[in-house]
């Protein structure tokens, strides 16, 4: 089954082995399975069984994850495998984050396989999305370092639940780009998410990743009837300014019902207020997103007030930058990693 690999971070504890790997550190007996279920003890030793077991690959817009000041208007070759150490009630791809990994039934793509098809389809980077990514973090422990090697970038969608050493080994091996889905206050966290101090917890990996130098944007998904009230939307603020900084990018997005709920979709006037609190408390790049069309798409000078980088829904059509990424007009620097250009393509889907 080759599928199934040694994973790295655990210890040892009252005959036990705790999974390293996420902030819900299972202590799992022989035989059994952590809460995710794609990581098992056998004989006092923590394994995946997901190494390489792709539920799917596509080359996509990196506008579509979303990352706005990282390679804008690339596309990169994007992947996922199965399950979740979260279990909102409003997942969008709950197809892929409540399916367990099978063993005996799964497809295989190597590392270098998957890294030939990213330079083979003209993609600059790698993404992982879709399912939570540290599900995926023993084979990205190998897929980053042949990435790298490629020319290519290497990024995680994710919720942020990954434990430090977790986040510093992947970091060593390749990952430069890190994008936080943040759900809200610790009530969020605590009542629809089943994580008591989550919140502490992915504001913490969102200031370490900033630390070791990595790429950081942050989403906030809206939810209506959740995590739509001025206080938690201005709690969020506030710790994006205090953990991540006011250089760094905050999404705003729009829910629209999924899963297990049923809500109607966020007022536009919420995801509208919440840009503009963000600005009066001095984020300097919020956006906003799930709304086509809207205005917040678009990235600003925070000095002259002109747009730099003008999007559609997917992608970028315009771009008003030196080649050293200062402001057109004004020369402010904005802080972008990599170069920014026009979306040449949109999707290519492999699985």
């Amino acid at each position: 089954m080759r599928t199934v690999k040694p994973s790295p971070l655990f210890t040892e504890v009252e005959g036990k082995v705790e999974c390293g790997v996420c902030n819900r550190r299972c202590r799992i007996p022989n035989g059994q399975w952590g809460y995710c279920s794609v990581r098992f003890n056998f004989d006092n030793k923590l394994y995946t069984a997901s190494y390489g077991d792709l539920s799917a690959i596509e080359s996509r817009p990196i506008e579509v994850k979303p990352f706005f000041h990282y390679w804008p208007g690339s596309t990169s070759l994007t992947f996922s495998t199965w399950s979740c150490n979260f279990d909102c009630p409003w997942c969008q791809n709950h197809h892929l984050s409540r399916a367990k990994p099978n063993p005996l039934a799964a497809s295989y793509v190597s590392p270098k396989s998957l890294v030939d098809m990213a330079v083979k389809s003209g993609d600059m980077g790698l993404c992982v999305s879709f399912n939570e990514p540290t599900m995926l973090f023993e084979y990205c422990l190998d897929v980053f370092p042949l990435a790298r090697s490629r020319g290519l970038y290497c990024c995680f969608v994710s919720n942020g639940f990954m434990t430090t050493k977790a986040l510093q080994m992947l970091a060593q091996a390749g990952l430069d780009g890190l994008k936080v889905d943040i759900k809200g206050d610790e009530e969020v966290y605590e009542k629809h998410i089943g994580v008591k101090g989550g919140e502490e917890l992915v504001w913490r990996t969102v200031s370490e990743a900033k630390r070791m130098g990595l790429h950081v944007e942050v989403v906030f998904l809206i939810v209506n009837g959740v995590s739509d009230d001025e206080d938690c939307i201005r709690t969020v603020i506030e710790k994006h300014l205090k953990y991540a900084g006011p250089e760094t990018p905050i999404h705003f997005t729009r829910y629209y019902p999924a899963y297990r709920f049923r809500n109607p979709p966020t007022l536009i006037e919420v995801i509208d207020r919440a840009y503009t609190m963000a600005k009066e408390a001095g984020v300097l790049y919020p956006y906003v997103g799930n709304i086509p069309g809207h205005p917040g798409f678009h990235t600003y000078c925070p000095s002259c007030g002109n747009p730099v980088i003008k999007r559609f829904q997917y992608g970028v059509y315009e771009v008003k930058l030196t080649e050293d990424n200062k402001c057109m007009y004004c020369k402010t620097p904005i802080p972008i990693t990599g170069s920014a250009q026009a979306t040449k393509r949109s999707f290519k889907l492999f699985i």
